[in-house]
């Protein structure tokens, strides 16, 4: 008699520079996707019908995760039984070598249960190395894991947006526009116009921060699901965000971004200086 299957959450960390995104792509393209690698993994696990990770968060082209999830429905031959929590990661994280892909935590979890639509959050995390004034003088291993805009002393600032979803760049924007506006190359008047017009085409294109400095860092879930990231941060938190010139604008930027973007796409937004 062939067992139901079993579904389970899994939260997964990966750099972002080699694929096209986390989303599955055509395995005939130059870059695939992330997914393309985890579904890849889970048929080593000889399942009946072929695995799908369905994910809870999209990431784009270069972005990196420290902790997205996904869920997944495992159905094993007649009198297999389902795989425990610690097997599964042993043996996804086995097959995913030497990928920079790895499996942090796994839950089994009703059937009900959506990774996706369960979430009740995401958190981002965008890091920035303020003052350099050559590409040279980023260091070897931060490389394409932080945006080098100059201005200000050579110091690592990270920005932490969290919210229940966002809109398609909407964090990379965000951040460009902060340092637009630190710069002085913007002014939180110009931030409102754009926000006023509600077209995402007259956002200016070299505001836009790169996908290299931006992590998503956590998906919450409600405290009835009993899981958690197993992340525990990529850096200390602090309490400022002051130091570019002209940043003191940013406090009139922030504000306006709460008021004009709708309630349930809002987003809660730190910023720290390491």
């Amino acid at each position: 008699m062939v067992s139901p299957p079993t579904r389970y959450l899994v939260f997964f960390q990966y750099f972002g520079t080699k694929y096209s995104g986390v989303m599955e792509t055509s395995n005939d393209q130059s870059m695939v996707g992330v997914q393309n690698y985890l579904e890849k993994a889970a048929q080593n696990l000889k399942p009946i019908v072929p695995i799908k990770f369905y994910i809870s968060s999209r990431t784009d082209a270069g972005v990196h995760a420290l902790c997205n999830s996904a869920h997944l429905d495992i159905q094993r031959p007649p009198g297999k039984p389902a795989f425990n929590e610690k097997q599964l990661i042993c043996s996804l994280n086995y097959h995913l070598k030497p990928e920079p892909i790895r499996i942090l935590n796994a839950y089994r979890v009703t059937n009900s249960f959506h990774a996706r639509f369960s979430a009740l959050s995401r958190t981002y995390v965008y890091r920035l190395l303020m003052g350099c004034t050559h590409y040279s003088e980023i260091p070897v291993f931060e490389k394409d894991l932080c945006w080098a805009p100059a201005g200000g002393g050579l110091e690592f600032w990270e920005v932490k947006f969290r919210s229940r979803s966002f809109l398609y760049r909407q964090v990379r924007r965000m951040v460009g526009a902060l340092v637009a506006v630190g710069q002085g190359k913007l002014t939180p008047r110009h931030i409102k116009e754009l926000l006023e017009i509600k077209d995402s085409r007259a956002f200016p294109p070299n505001a836009m921060a790169p996908p290299s400095g931006l992590f998503l860092k956590s998906v919450e879930y409600d405290e009835a699901v009993p899981v958690k990231c197993g992340y525990k941060g990529l850096c200390t938190s602090l309490q400022t965000f002051s130091r570019l010139p002209c940043l003191s604008q940013t406090t009139d930027l922030l504000q306006i971004w709460t008021l004009q973007l709708p309630q349930e796409n809002s987003s809660s937004v730190r910023y720290s200086h390491i």
